[in-house]
């Protein structure tokens, strides 16, 4: 019985561009977050007790807004590689 030939060697370019999207979205969830420290000299009219709370919130809102992009974009991606998968099947 003659033996098979070798397989091509599978591409795994989508699991290091997963990966890279992963890293970026940790990335600016890590900077978003890390950027709300800082002195409240620039409120206006409010005092600094106020101002640290809105800028608390403003930072939750924005990391919160990331997390979901964030989601958004895995579950886009899995879809995508659900259907690559699917179509390259025998």
């Amino acid at each position: 019985m003659p033996t098979p030939a070798p397989g091509r060697k599978r591409s795994r370019w989508f699991m290091w561009a997963f990966l890279a999207v992963q890293l970026l979205f940790l990335l600016w969830v890590i900077f978003g977050a890390g950027s709300s420290s800082g002195a409240p000299d620039d409120c206006g009219t409010l005092d600094a007790q106020t101002c640290n709370d809105a800028e608390t919130a403003g930072t939750a809102i924005g990391v919160g807004l990331v997390i979901f992009l964030w989601a958004l974009v895995d579950i886009i991606l899995g879809i995508s590689y659900a259907v690559v998968r699917l179509a390259r099947r025998p």
